[in-house]
């Protein structure tokens, strides 16, 4: 009976794991292909905390994981600043970029939202609110 418990706890969490990309060309390939906006997130993971609530708060919720996978791909440019955490030199460089075209003032969190040719139609950063409420602000973009 354990086993099971065990099997259905993984499997549950498995299937609503957010599918974060972090190759800016492959997002945009994705979103071309599937007709899809890119919701791109500068986040400093384990420092900003911020960012450790949006994290909790909106992006690991089932809610909006679950509305995520069918309209948005997802694009992290993280900048972590623990060494456990250290990107490899070719992905913070990749991210470095990404902040210079979109996140010039290095806002954290910053959520940028881009359609499938990678042009800003939106931006925002952290407010305590709801999944629910945070898909309908992204969506008026």
């Amino acid at each position: 009976m354990k086993k099971i418990f065990y099997l259905i706890l993984f499997a549950s969490t498995f299937s609503f794991s957010q599918d974060w990309k972090t190759d800016f060309t492959e997002a945009k390939t994705l979103a071309k292909e599937n007709d899809k906006k890119i919701i791109l997130v500068f986040s400093g993971s384990d420092w900003c905390g911020p960012c450790i609530k949006m994290d909790k708060e909106i992006w690991k919720t089932n809610k909006f994981q679950e509305y995520s996978k069918s309209n948005y791909v997802m694009l992290k440019a993280d900048f972590p600043r623990r060494k456990k955490n250290a990107l490899t030199e070719e992905q913070l460089n990749h991210n470095k970029l990404l902040a210079e075209k979109y996140n010039r003032y290095g806002y954290f969190p910053f959520v940028v939202v881009l359609d499938k040719n990678a042009n800003v139609i939106g931006e925002t950063g952290y407010h305590k609110t709801t999944p629910e409420a945070f898909i309908k602000l992204i969506n008026t973009y």
